[in-house]
């Protein structure tokens, strides 16, 4: 459910949630206080796009200057002198595709360590909200009989902002890398609603430390392993020792039923359950040296890959999170990896030549989990798999060439509508100016950091297509439009030799069209193929969130009119070149 945040320009999402979730538990302990409560309380933080107030940046200011590599020896040292890892472990070495912070010049140290600094803003701001929470539970006399498991973490940090971040990770998921005068623009200005930005891949590999790879690299641990807390003061007694035992998120439903003295439904509705994974973990809360009740894992994303086993790892990396390429290695080329985690926490001494035999039967194993959970055939394309109609999956469009909507219509997901990236298509709206004339938008996708729109503005018909940003493309009608119903209409029609599976960021022509006339056009010179957005949806009659276009405000950009209906499709035949068009630049 779509809910528009309040007109406040001190409102962070992070704050609001903590806020309605406290207000949910009050609201369940006065009206039925002997009846237990469950919440999963998942934040965006510290997801990208990192936002957060310019107070808690500020608190880091210079705390990062000395770069990736040296803060992963500051982290391991703290690790071990805090008891968090084994005094034994090696920091692992940094991989030859993440750049040395010393091979970088003033500007983009400058540039980067904003980044960071406005992560760890970030990453305390949502601690600090998470603290809330903690204490409005504990306020109402029900923390010592609440099972607490805070996992810190989202399969690792983050590489998708590359090796010098980005103002806006849209740029990255659509194959274009962003420049460091570019970014540069935006560094006063980093971390606030008119940037979308992501810090440099060697950031992420500093937050894993000591761990190879990062998120989506799901071979090594920098991709797979988070720390957890769990608490439950009633029941799990502080002995100052840290848990060793392998386990998976799987395994936290299993604990919660466990502690709740529920058994696992094999029936819902009459449907029968597939049986869970997982195993419960309070075991190991009981007695630090227990034996591990969890002896076998796979790990699988993007074709990297990796299986746990009673102490051992073997692992192959496939890919690189932030490296599009066209075609990728076949996956038989890959070259495995055995590690003893038992001796050897961070993976940083590959047995692969010394046990031969054991990586072997290890990769069997692999291959029997793989089978079991559905892990086979291997997908190893990553933006492609945006879009369904690319990856060859079903969705809520299927093989419809059109779409029709309604006012107020709006939030509609990127996913449940038709595709027009990089396509040649049109939309054709039937509306009813007033008096005064027209103004405000008819239907927009995405907003700020790419996307598209078709609006009025002082009685002109507009269509802006937004690329991540960086350029805006606008077609015009040159005359205003009277009052009184009329069909309007939008074509954009791609380069002919565009057309075609693999094109990517390529141009075309667009079209306005006013009961049938032709009243303006421009030319577009790129658009992004994977994806617009994927937090800000398609709107009718009004541009949630942030406006593609600076022609009119957030927010307040509602149609002043009627709209009876918008026509989304995208026809058949050839695109068509054109004559040059007006590009307003930023």
């Amino acid at each position: 459910m779509r809910v528009d945040p309040p007109r406040d320009p001190n409102y962070h999402f992070t704050t609001d949630m903590t806020n309605q979730a406290i207000a949910w538990v009050d609201a369940q302990q006065s009206l039925t206080p002997n009846r237990p409560f469950f919440m999963y309380f998942a934040p965006g933080a510290t997801h990208a796009p990192h936002h957060v107030p310019q107070e808690w940046i500020e608190k880091y200011r210079g705390k990062f200057d000395q770069g990736w590599d040296k803060l992963r020896e500051e982290t391991l040292a703290r690790q071990i002198a805090m008891g968090i890892v084994p005094p034994t472990t090696k920091l692992t070495p940094r991989p030859a595709e993440i750049p040395a912070w010393d091979s970088f010049n003033a500007d983009q140290k400058r540039l980067m360590a904003r980044q960071m600094e406005t992560y760890a803003g970030f990453a305390e701001h949502t601690d600090h909200e998470i603290g809330r929470l903690v204490d409005a539970i504990g306020a109402m006399g029900e923390l010592d009989n609440t099972l607490f498991i805070y996992i810190a973490g989202d399969n690792g940090a983050s590489a998708e902002g590359g090796p010098e971040g980005s103002f806006n990770e849209a740029l990255g998921l659509n194959g274009v890398d962003a420049t460091t005068a570019m970014q540069l623009s935006h560094l006063d200005e980093w971390g606030g609603p008119a940037t979308y930005p992501h810090y440099a891949v060697g950031w992420a590999h500093a937050g894993n430390t000591p761990f190879q790879w990062t998120k989506q690299v799901a071979s090594h641990f920098g991709g797979t392993r988070n720390a957890m807390v769990m608490s439950w003061p009633a029941r799990i007694k502080p002995d100052g020792r840290v848990r060793a035992q392998f386990h998976h998120v799987i395994d936290v439903a299993p604990t919660v039923l466990e502690a709740a003295g529920i058994p696992e439904p094999k029936s819902v509705d009459g449907i029968a359950q597939t049986p869970m994974d997982g195993v419960s973990m309070l075991y190991a809360a009981a007695d630090a040296s227990a034996k591990d009740r969890r002896t076998t894992q796979y790990f699988e994303m993007f074709g990297n890959r990796a299986i746990y086993h009673d102490g051992w790892t073997a692992v192959a990396r496939h890919s690189i999170p932030w490296v599009l390429i066209p075609q990728l290695p076949p996956l038989a080329q890959d070259r495995w990896e055995l590690y003893d985690v038992t001796k050897d926490f961070s993976q940083a001494k590959d047995l692969a030549k010394a046990q031969p035999e054991r990586l072997a039967d290890l990769k069997k194993l692999f291959d029997s989990e793989a089978v079991r959970n559905h892990v086979f055939p291997i997908d190893d394309r990553r933006v492609e798999r945006f879009s369904a109609e690319v990856a060859g999956r079903p969705d809520l469009v299927g093989a419809r060439t059109s779409m029709t909507l309604y006012q107020g219509m709006t939030g509609i997901s990127e996913n449940a509508f038709l595709d027009l990236k990089a396509k040649s298509h049109a939309i054709s709206a039937d509306i009813e100016i007033p008096a005064g004339g027209g103004e405000g938008v008819i239907i927009a996708q995405a907003g700020r950091f790419g996307g598209w729109s078709l609006y009025m503005k002082d009685g002109h018909l507009r269509h802006v297509y937004n690329f991540a940003g960086l350029e805006r493309y606008v077609a015009s009608s040159k005359d205003a439009l009277a009052p009184g119903k009329h069909t309007v209409r939008y074509e954009f029609a791609r380069d002919p030799q565009a057309e075609g599976a693999g094109a990517q960021n390529t141009g075309g022509i667009s079209r306005l069209f006013v009961d049938g006339a032709l009243v303006g056009q421009s030319r577009v010179d790129r658009t992004m193929p994977f994806v617009l957005s994927i937090d800000e949806g398609i709107d009718v009659g009004r541009d949630g969130e942030t406006p593609v276009s600076g022609d009119y405000k957030e927010r307040d950009n509602a149609f002043n009119g009627r709209i009876a209906k918008v026509t989304v499709s995208r026809p058949s035949g050839a695109a068509v070149a054109g004559a040059d068009g007006s590009k307003e630049s930023h």
